[in-house]
């Protein structure tokens, strides 16, 4: 059978044989083609002489017929923000329902009772409907460092004759049938230049040239046959190769041949609905609660504004720490802050607010226009045209050296210290009792911890230090012509960590962060101290870097349990622990000081 002809099977299955002529209009067919088809099922022996379905066209329909659902939930849904620092998308309410509860009902309408759902982010939201629905969780534990392919990899048994679909889509009408015949991929007749495939008229997928839009792409697929047992290898396969974390499943799985076992099923633009976005939300249900959300609210405070003024919202690239996100308001831009997972462990936003008030007079920060410190909520303006700085590049690296000389320099002090070691015990005691991923922690933590004497000794006078004085951190703002970068400003943001030290602590956290090798690492160093510093001072900054980097990598521990990765970053820290420190006290024997 050809798709048109399946497809005529499922209609005329689902209901009593209606006219040719109204076939063609459910179908979008011409009445030429809705006729050779009827004639070829009939010749075939799926419809009788009253284009009535057989018993052959019955037991064919059973072999494909829809058993089973996976939905893809596990996700932060980061373009949501602020609306995801509440409840996971899939639970989003629009119109009196919630997403996923719309699309259960949908799919039980059209038969389908084995249900499971793939969740990750904010999963216990999810665990109602477990006895609402007798729906199945799936947890996809890895959901912070990877796409969708993971999830449905998690789910691939149970591909057989089953709808794969994301939870944060809105069907105005039912797009779940009683009966499929073929595999198939839902796309819409509207074009999306993110799309990289379009229907062909012969309801095939086509790749297109890079500069041409596709059609829209849902997330809706049903799978059955050889598509079904494909998927699942291929997922399966897949889901092991790092490559392949930050893919979407059909980003993966049409790359290849897989794409010529989908047919292309096409609806009408309205019948599927898209919500990753606050504006999303808003243009299709204005009056969903969900759209006051406390960051929207303190938004609207600050600013005087109406929720409605709230434009432009884009999620900026997830930090470690926080989320943030940029939106507009009467034709000024600005960055809200919103506070990671496990942050009321880590920050004291008191103390935050401290050094931020006093950067801000100082005129080192960004211009902060709003911080509470019970929150952790903060709006600063955003700086037109900034950049951050170039660790590969000299110049930036003099003017990064500069500020903090200046910082340093003016002998600033709060009432709080950041306590290295400290800190280094205090993340570890975060993870509960749970061991370290590195075998050979105990020996490293103990190296580390015997450098204490050396540090206290030598240690220069404390002072306000950023101690995340990290690239990213540095913000090259222009003063005058966009691209004049002689005239361009530095500011230091993100104060979250700084406190009272030893100020050579910032260069250490410079090179640590910037992946440094010991060479670049000198050149560092000699920058900011305008020449070479003394060799004690040098082995000084090289124990900072063994003392952070231990440090960081237990703070990446704990956000690990808290399904935040941090890839390679975290394997470098516990790196720069071990190297370090055997640099250290290898220059120490050479001076005869062990």
């Amino acid at each position: 059978m050809t798709i048109q002809e399946k497809e005529l099977l499922i209609h005329i299955a689902g209901s009593p044989f209606v006219s040719q002529r109204e076939l063609a209009q459910r179908t979008g067919w011409s009445l030429g083609i809705v006729n050779r088809s009827l004639r070829q099922l009939a010749a075939e022996g799926y419809l009788d002489g009253n284009y009535a379905v057989t018993d052959l066209a019955e037991r064919t329909l059973a072999q494909s017929r829809p058993q089973r659902a996976v939905i893809l939930a596990a996700g932060y849904g980061m373009r949501m923000v602020p609306i995801n620092l509440e409840a996971p998308k899939g639970l989003l309410e629009v119109r009196g329902e919630t997403l996923v509860e719309r699309l259960i009902a949908q799919l039980r309408e059209a038969g389908v009772g084995e249900i499971h759902i793939v969740v990750g982010f904010m999963k216990e939201q999810y665990e109602y409907l477990i006895d609402k629905y007798g729906v199945d969780l799936i947890v996809n534990s890895d959901y912070a460092g990877s796409n969708n392919l993971l999830s449905l990899a998690r789910a691939s048994r149970y591909l057989k004759n089953a709808y794969v679909l994301p939870c944060d889509v809105w069907c105005t009408g039912n797009p779940f049938r009683k009966d499929e015949l073929y595999a198939w991929y839902m796309v819409t007749d509207e074009k999306d230049p993110r799309s990289r495939f379009r229907a062909t008229r012969k309801l095939e997928f086509a790749e297109t040239s890079r500069d041409v839009a596709g059609d829209r792409m849902t997330g809706i697929a049903y799978l059955t046959g050889e598509a079904s047992v494909s998927a699942a290898k291929q997922l399966r396969e897949y889901s092991c190769q790092p490559g392949y974390r930050g893919s979407t499943w059909e980003e993966a799985l049409f790359e290849g041949d897989f794409r010529r076992l989908l047919a292309a099923r096409i609806c009408g633009d309205d019948l599927v609905s898209e919500i990753n976005t606050y504006e999303q939300l808003r243009e299709l249900d204005s009056g969903s609660a969900q759209l006051r959300t406390d960051a929207i609210d303190v938004i609207c405070e600050v600013l005087r504004a109406q929720p409605s003024q709230i434009t432009g919202i884009t999620v900026l690239k997830k930090g470690m720490t926080n989320r943030s996100f940029l939106f507009s308001c009467r034709g000024r831009r600005y960055i809200m802050r919103i506070p990671g997972e496990g942050t009321q462990q880590l920050i004291d936003r008191r103390q935050e607010a401290e050094s931020c008030e006093i950067a801000l007079r100082e005129g080192f920060c960004d211009r902060i226009l709003y911080m509470d410190p019970e929150t952790g909520y903060k709006i600063t303006a955003y700086e037109e045209d900034a950049r951050v700085c170039d660790p590969e590049s000299r110049s930036d690296l003099e003017a990064c050296m500069a500020v903090l000389r200046d910082l340093h320099g003016r002998k600033l002090r709060v009432d709080h210290r950041f306590d290295l070691f400290g800190q280094i015990d205090f993340y570890e005691r975060l993870r509960g009792g749970a061991p370290s991923i590195y075998r050979d922690y105990r020996e490293t933590k103990a190296r580390v911890m015997a450098l204490r004497p050396y540090i206290e000794t030598h240690a220069g006078e404390e002072v306000l230090t950023h101690i995340d004085a990290v690239p990213d951190n540095f913000l090259f703002v222009p003063a005058g012509n966009a691209f004049d970068r002689e005239r361009e400003k530095v500011l230091l943001i993100d104060w979250e960590y700084a406190g009272m030290q030893d100020p050579h602590v910032d260069i250490a956290m410079f090179c640590i962060y910037s992946l440094y090798d010991r060479q670049r690492t000198d050149e560092l160093i000699e920058i900011y101290f305008q020449g070479p510093p003394d060799r004690a001072t040098r082995i000084k900054i090289y124990m900072y870097m063994a003392i952070c980097g231990m440090l960081w990598s237990n703070w990446c521990e704990y956000k690990r349990m808290l399904g935040v990765e941090f890839g390679a970053y975290s394997l470098a820290q516990y790196r720069y622990a071990k190297d370090y420190c055997r640099l250290a006290q290898k220059m120490l024997e050479e001076d005869g000081k062990t």
